[in-house]
């Protein structure tokens, strides 16, 4: 489980913010292109390429599952390819 903050949950969910299976962050092509003023630039546009620290826990299971992230990453991709640019 990977914890991010309401906005970046959000853009998760909507397929504006990936995140790679090794956890490196992406944002959605058309999105790096908007100019919409300091929320964008600094919220999301500056997290790509971000890498999430996952706290080390006692228990592996308790760490993001690669697999769950990978297909997640897919549909991630899949919508980027989908908005026009």
């Amino acid at each position: 489980m990977s914890l991010l903050c309401k906005l970046h949950h959000a853009a998760f969910d909507a397929h504006i913010l990936g995140i790679r299976p090794d956890h490196e962050v992406e944002i959605r092509l058309d999105v790096l292109e908007e100019s919409d003023g300091p929320m964008l630039r600094y919220g999301l546009q500056e997290f790509r390429h971000e890498r999430l620290w996952t706290p080390q826990p006692p228990d592996p299971k308790l760490k993001p599952n690669p697999e769950f992230l990978e297909e997640r990453y897919v549909l991630f991709r899949r919508a980027s390819q989908a908005q026009p640019i």
